[in-house]
């Protein structure tokens, strides 16, 4: 049985459990896609925007939204969501089980809007890493965060600092 691999049983009792990249399997320069995207609905974004106490009226108040220049007279999805969104896509991926904590946010920007009925796709790019001075056993990666819409726009731009276990030594 053994020498045919098409009749060979799987093991019995082994599991596959997903989880983050540890530090030593992140690539500078690697550009990690993130899927699926995310539909993002008017009920998201008046959540997000209501427990967030955020009462700008570009994002609560249509009426409102309908006499200002710029946008169409469209609501805006609340950037913060926006944000919030890009960084929780690449979780699965990248830090799930894996980091230690988020480290600082830099470089944040919004160079399109996001409206209700978009959908949001993430990519980041591992920009830089090192092992800890302080912390053995940890490295602090660099990741840079964009998000895009349907048509490609880039809708939030953002570089994190995170700091990352690395692989356990059995």
């Amino acid at each position: 049985m053994a020498d045919n691999p098409s009749t060979e049983r799987p093991q019995e009792g082994r599991t596959v459990e997903q989880r983050g990249l540890w530090f030593e399997e992140f690539e500078e320069g690697v550009t990690y896609l993130h899927r699926p995207g995310r539909t993002v609905t008017e009920a998201d974004n008046t959540l997000f925007t209501t427990q967030t106490m955020n009462t700008q009226p570009l994002h609560l108040d249509a009426a409102w939204a309908a006499t200002q220049p710029g946008f169409n007279g469209e609501r805006l999805v609340n950037s913060l969501f926006t944000l919030s969104t890009v960084v929780g896509l690449s979780v699965s991926q990248l830090s799930l089980g894996t980091i230690v904590a988020n480290l600082g946010f830099k470089n944040v920007s919004f160079p399109h809007p996001l409206f209700h009925g978009d959908t949001l796709y993430a990519e980041t790019v591992c920009v830089g890493k090192r092992l800890s001075s302080s912390r053995p056993g940890q490295g602090i990666v660099e990741l840079h965060h964009i998000g895009r819409n349907q048509h490609g726009d880039i809708v939030c731009e953002a570089t994190r600092s995170t700091m990352m276990q690395c692989r356990p030594q059995n």
